[in-house]
């Protein structure tokens, strides 16, 4: 299986440097590719200069985590493609175990490994902990993470579990798959365009797994942190459109009401906690849905929907009402 380590970078070369010493260590056997995304610092020439051995695909735009990843895929011959975040330091025989996986399970398309953090390395990271899911409404959560409260690393997910989604922030994909989705949606720009397109793979009646024998430290919030209005703006958006897109005519509709509902009671809430540029910034998020809200219906897949999606009804009841903040409580397998 030929695999190829693709990092996407825009203005990234403190990254690069720090972090691209780890993968070029431990990624034996594997091809490494930086995706520029019209940076304007040093990153190319850095990596030209101390990393020749490396590949670079120079996008012509800044298009984003979407646009950017499916322009420079376009440009690389790899089996298998490992979409990795430039905030990540991986590990001894990281790739080992996700190999091993998709030799045994032939139905996975996508993996993701275990992903702790960086800054707390006993610990899980916000983007993607031990995969994802999402509830009835379409919120997300991890094994490790639901809303801001992150478990500690004990072992508690040491195995391989068939999940709803894989993160961006370390993704493996098998590149006929991506091809045949035509990659992520490029009207996302960023943020949850990788729960889309693991919703759409699902779909098309591929398999998504975590895998937890394998395992890397993510810095995060590199680009755009948790507490980033605009970033709230893309979550809200983004998760709106997917619901648009990969449900059931019945199912979405009266989900999208109850989310618009949901959206104003968050946005109350930012108020309460004096945060008005995130209660603005969801309040331009409904506005881009409307806006866009033809175009992402037109997108709709014509392969079968999922029936069952969700282990949990609302994530934010089980978390704001009941306090369960552990996956294992919350769902029990």
């Amino acid at each position: 299986m030929k695999i190829a380590v693709v990092i996407l970078n825009w203005n990234g070369e403190a990254l690069l440097e720090r972090f691209l010493p780890s993968v070029m260590e431990h990624s034996k056997g594997a091809d490494i590719y930086v995706v520029d995304n019209a940076s304007t610092d040093g990153s190319v020439e850095f990596l030209k200069q101390h990393y020749p051995s490396v590949g670079i695909v120079q996008n012509d735009v800044n298009g984003g985590f979407a646009k950017g990843y499916n322009d420079g895929l376009k440009c690389i011959d790899a089996d298998l493609f490992c979409l990795l975040n430039s905030d990540v330091e991986v590990t001894e025989n990281w790739l080992g175990p996700i190999i091993k996986a998709f030799d045994k399970i032939p139905e996975a398309a996508i993996i993701q490994p275990k992903i702790l953090d960086l800054k707390q390395k006993d610990h899980f990271e916000y983007a993607g902990a031990a995969g994802g899911f999402i509830d009835m409404l379409g919120y997300p959560f991890c094994r490790g993470r639901i809303f801001q409260s992150i478990e500690k690393d004990e072992g508690q997910y040491n195995d391989i579990k068939e999940v709803f989604w894989a993160t961006g922030a370390c993704m493996f994909i098998k590149s006929e798959v991506f091809r045949s989705l035509n990659g992520f949606d490029e009207d996302y720009f960023a943020h949850q365009e990788e729960i889309d397109l693991c919703w759409r793979a699902k779909n098309a009646g591929h398999k998504v797994f975590y895998v937890g024998h394998s395992h890397i430290y993510h810095l995060g919030g590199s680009t755009l942190s948790n507490m980033n209005p605009k970033k709230t703006f893309l979550n809200f958006r983004n998760s709106l459109f997917s619901i648009t897109k990969n449900l059931p005519r019945k199912k979405a509709w009266p989900i999208v009401l109850l989310r618009l509902l949901m959206d104003g009671i968050a946005a109350a809430r930012f108020i309460f906690q004096l945060k008005f540029d995130h209660c603005l910034a969801i309040l331009k998020a409904h506005l881009s849905f409307y806006a866009n809200f033809s175009k992402m219906y037109k997108k709709r897949e014509k392969a079968n929907f999922l029936l069952k999606y969700y282990p949990v009804t609302s994530i934010v009841w089980s978390y704001f009402v009941h306090h369960i903040k552990n996956f294992n409580i919350l769902v029990k397998d």
